[in-house]
């Protein structure tokens, strides 16, 4: 009874083994998948934080930004060896943030 349900799932319909031809053939949509995510989300990712890396490098002192919270203001010390930033919000009112939460610069009002 068994034996007969093994034969049964062990062969292809033609009732052939499945060949290397037929194995390659399913792995082609799983490729295509991979490449239209590579296009679509990771090549498109990595080349907005090469942007962001460079904009970071090309930031001064005196310049207004505005934080990934929101904060707005002028930079009042940067450090090309260190990942903080002093940031100045108001008069005698400072806050040391991360390079990283720089988002991009702002108008000046």
């Amino acid at each position: 009874m068994f034996t007969d349900l093994a034969y049964a799932l062990g062969t292809s319909p033609g009732g052939q083994a499945p060949s290397g031809a037929q194995g390659f053939a399913s792995l082609i949509p799983m490729v295509l998948i991979f490449v239209i995510f590579y296009f679509l989300l990771i090549r498109p990712q990595q080349k907005k934080a090469k942007q962001h890396k460079e904009f970071i490098g090309s930031l001064k002192k005196g310049e207004y930004i505005i934080t990934s919270s929101g904060l707005y203001g002028y930079i009042d010390n940067i450090s090309n060896d260190s990942d903080v930033v002093l940031l100045e919000l108001a008069n005698n009112v400072k806050v040391k943030i991360s390079k990283g939460s720089i988002t991009s610069y702002a108008k000046v009002d």
